[in-house]
């Protein structure tokens, strides 16, 4: 795979980085022309992005630390690896969700408007970085030996993520980046706003079901819990399910919000 982009002396330009960039940038291009449809200003819905970017970004590298605590308070070297890790993907959801919150409060946004209009462009932006993922090695899948199985062969790959080389493996960051891009098509294509919260319900279980399975293909070390078969991505998943079971039961019973 090619990890760096550009690499001119000192200075690296790293393809998950770019990749990362571009899929906010999507993600973001497609809530602001799905604003307007659910009530809200474009411009107000670019600045809340931001920040809760921001949050994301801090919530994933939180949760990769409380994940592999004992790895990253060994050494300078594995803080180094913090800051260059994609994180959990699930703490920077829920960080995000925890700025859209107080943010919202300010703006005096409904949460569930905001929540409906963005689940769409959250599969988005996650469909273009986890092919940044891809680009760097990182979130690596089980050894196979299966026809479309990946072999990493750049060093670099291996010396910033720790990714094995010249083994076949299951491509599970394309698994994600193909799965949340479906995810996003249908989420839009069927998207019937019968009561607040619904496309968000949708998105919070289709997601997790999808995370699920795919963690049974991962062969990276991400933490675990309960017991060692149980991922700790794993166990949010299931956690992620239930919460869109209750949000699905208790939105339905509230009236239909009024059409744009």
């Amino acid at each position: 795979m090619h990890p760096e982009l550009l690499h001119i002396g000192s200075f690296v330009l790293p393809t998950y980085g770019v990749l990362l960039a571009i899929g906010f940038l999507a993600a973001l291009w497609l809530l602001r022309r799905r604003a307007a449809a659910h009530g809200m200003s474009p411009d107000v819905i670019s600045d809340l992005g931001i920040w809760i970017l921001l949050a994301g970004l801090v919530g994933s590298k939180l949760l990769l630390v409380i994940v592999e605590w004992p790895h990253y308070v060994t050494s300078l070297k594995a803080f180094g690896e913090l800051l260059r890790s994609a994180g959990v993907f699930y703490g920077g959801l829920i960080g995000a969700i925890v700025a859209a919150v107080v943010l919202i409060r300010k703006k005096r946004i409904p949460f569930w408007t905001l929540a409906d209009a963005a689940a769409p462009c959250v599969a988005l932006g996650q469909a273009v970085g986890r092919l940044g993922c891809f680009s760097a090695g990182c979130c690596w899948g089980r050894e196979t030996h299966v026809p479309w199985a990946v072999t990493f062969t750049n060093p670099a790959a291996e010396r910033n993520v720790g990714v094995p080389l010249g083994v076949p493996l299951h491509p599970t960051q394309l698994y994600e980046a193909v799965g949340t891009a479906i995810l996003c098509v249908l989420l839009v294509a069927f998207e019937r706003r019968r009561f607040s919260g619904e496309t968000f319900a949708r998105y919070l279980f289709g997601y997790a079901l999808l995370r699920g399975t795919i963690e049974f293909f991962r062969g990276d070390p991400r933490g675990t819990v309960l017991s060692p078969a149980v991922s700790t991505s794993q166990f949010i998943a299931v956690l992620g399910i239930l919460a869109a079971i209750a949000i699905y039961v208790a939105q339905s019973k509230k009236p239909r919000p009024a059409t744009a």
